[in-house]
């Protein structure tokens, strides 16, 4: 019975990781992209432009995280 619901639940897991694992690369892209390109910005990628960029990617990690969470509470287990 438990190694039937660690199958179940194992893809699951997978799964959540790559979407987190996105939402972080997403984050961190945009915001390198955003201090890169946006006018009247110095287009220098510095160290607190990169500091800033991580910080909104673990951020934009931690609200994937949460939605998925959110968002798995309403639904019944098969």
């Amino acid at each position: 019975m438990i190694d039937q619901q660690q199958e179940r639940e194992r893809p699951e897991k997978s799964r959540r990781r790559s979407v987190e694992i996105a939402a972080f690369l997403a984050g961190l892209v945009a915001t390198l992209a955003f201090f890169a390109f946006f006018p009247g910005l110095p287009h220098v990628i510095d160290w607190g432009a990169i500091v800033v960029s991580l910080l909104v990617a673990a951020l934009a990690r931690w609200a994937c995280r949460r939605w998925a969470e959110r968002g798995n509470r309403g639904s019944p287990r098969p």
